[in-house]
């Protein structure tokens, strides 16, 4: 993260797996079952979550549901201010998305341009029958009418903040920081 100092712990580990699991029930309840539902998760730290709602859903329903990882380096549309020749790894989805419910899972939701990369990037790969949005953390400050269907945690931020999802894989912890860019 660029100039950030730290500010708050926001969510304990504890608290996020507490999250997780009740999007994961929510997912379960609002699809009425697990039945052509995929999860496909946001790399980088949408993938773990998406992972951790996987296995939630595999506890609470006895059904082990396909999950993907997504690359949305390509489609976003603010490339040429992070970097002309972006680094597009192959996005993983094992599966066809035709006609599927797909839920895209990812750690923060701001201004809602990751989340419009994302269903770009879904429909290059098919038409599902519908998409659904699972942020662990929405912050706020939406630039388009976006809107996540399932929230850990709304976190009022101002511009001068940012939201830092920790993740075992990545940072060798798990929570949720509140910084401050300086």
């Amino acid at each position: 993260m660029r100039n950030t100092v730290f500010k708050a712990e926001l969510m304990t580990e504890t608290e996020v797996r507490r999250a997780v699991t009740r999007i994961s029930h929510e997912i379960v309840e609002k699809n009425k079952g697990t039945e052509d539902l995929l999860l496909v998760g946001v790399r980088r730290r949408g993938m773990p979550i998406a992972e951790m709602i996987k296995e939630n859903i595999k506890k609470i329903e006895g059904s082990d549901i396909p999950c993907g990882e997504l690359d949305i380096k390509f489609y976003r549309d603010d490339i040429s201010k992070e970097n002309r020749d972006p680094l597009v790894k192959p996005s993983e989805l094992p599966f066809d998305v035709s006609g599927k419910k797909v839920v895209i899972v990812d750690d923060v939701m701001y201004t809602g341009r990751t989340a419009r990369a994302a269903i770009e990037a879904i429909f290059a790969k098919g038409r599902p029958s519908c998409i659904q949005l699972a942020v662990l953390v929405d912050r706020g400050h939406r630039e388009l009418p976006i809107r996540a269907d399932y929230v850990g945690k709304n976190v009022p931020t101002s511009h001068s903040e940012a939201i830092r999802v920790c993740m075992p894989e990545y940072d060798g912890k798990c929570c949720v920081q509140l910084m401050q860019i300086g």
